[in-house]
């Protein structure tokens, strides 16, 4: 099957955005993956990064008080990764452009024209990544916690993993969790599977009109970008598997990639 040929929208006032189909997030993937095997080692230790922080999370969330936290943690901190990879946008854009490339080009994006719309960016996913470890909070108190008895520590490992598989309000706890985290997600991919890439790419746009025109991307093609986060969802965990070692491959390639889906999707 070929590449879907993708037909432009006609817009005035916004940045025009293109109809995609699966055909180019598979090519996106194939682009993503001969990027960092063009780039070789280069850049790895950059995606070791992620992986770092990543375990630095799980260590703080074995204290007792926030083990409920472990696993939104965990999973939250893939809402910063949009921000963690726009030096890969940046490596993949001088490489279309034939461009000299360097490790220290990753770091271009920080100092660059892109800085400042990509701190405003930033702040938009953190944000949301303080607002779901509220919210994850919440529902574990909503769940495990007795209100005249106020807040309290959750006890042993062992007894909390016990009673959260084994117990209604455990179950209660990992649909609930589960349901808002993926509604956390889904906003996150709107607002910014096209805005980071854009703003490395067109930093004159601005961090607005980024984001606006990445939710009109999502609107206008909402089963390739559920897909598409379907699919970095799936790559994220298993390259967390185990101790987040195999996101020094899966980080990169997917930077690269996304900046590949982002050239299919925006109007240049």
């Amino acid at each position: 099957m070929g590449i879907t040929h993708p037909a432009r929208e006609d817009t005035l006032s916004h940045v025009p955005v293109r109809r995609i189909g699966f055909d180019d997030i598979r090519w996106a993937l194939r682009q993503g993956w001969e990027d960092f095997l063009g780039l070789r080692g280069d850049l790895l230790f950059v995606g070791v990064l992620y992986p770092f922080v990543g375990f630095i999370a799980v260590l703080v969330a074995l204290n007792q008080s926030l083990l409920p936290l472990l696993f939104p943690l965990a999973a939250g901190i893939s809402l910063l990764g949009p921000l963690v990879a726009a030096g890969f946008y940046e490596m993949a854009r001088r490489r279309e452009l034939g461009e000299d490339i360097r490790w220290r080009h990753f770091f271009d994006v920080f100092s660059g024209p892109a800085a400042g719309p990509l701190l405003a960016l930033g702040l938009v996913v953190a944000g949301l990544f303080v607002f779901w470890l509220a919210a994850a909070m919440a529902i574990y108190q909503m769940f495990f916690v007795d209100p005249n008895l106020g807040f309290r520590t959750p006890g042993p490992a062992g007894a909390f993993i016990h009673a959260l598989f084994t117990t209604s309000h455990g179950w209660g706890l990992i649909i609930v969790g589960n349901l808002v985290g993926l509604a956390f997600a889904i906003v996150t991919l709107m607002i910014s599977v096209v805005s980071f890439p854009m703003v490395v790419d067109q930093p004159d746009a601005g961090a607005a009109t980024a984001i606006e025109t990445s939710i009109r991307a999502f609107g206008r093609n909402p089963a390739p970008m559920l897909g598409w986060g379907l699919i970095v969802a799936a790559l994220l965990v298993i390259g967390s598997i185990p101790l987040f070692i195999g996101l020094a491959v899966v980080l990169p390639v997917l930077g690269y990639a996304t900046w590949h889906l982002y050239t299919r999707v925006v109007e240049r």
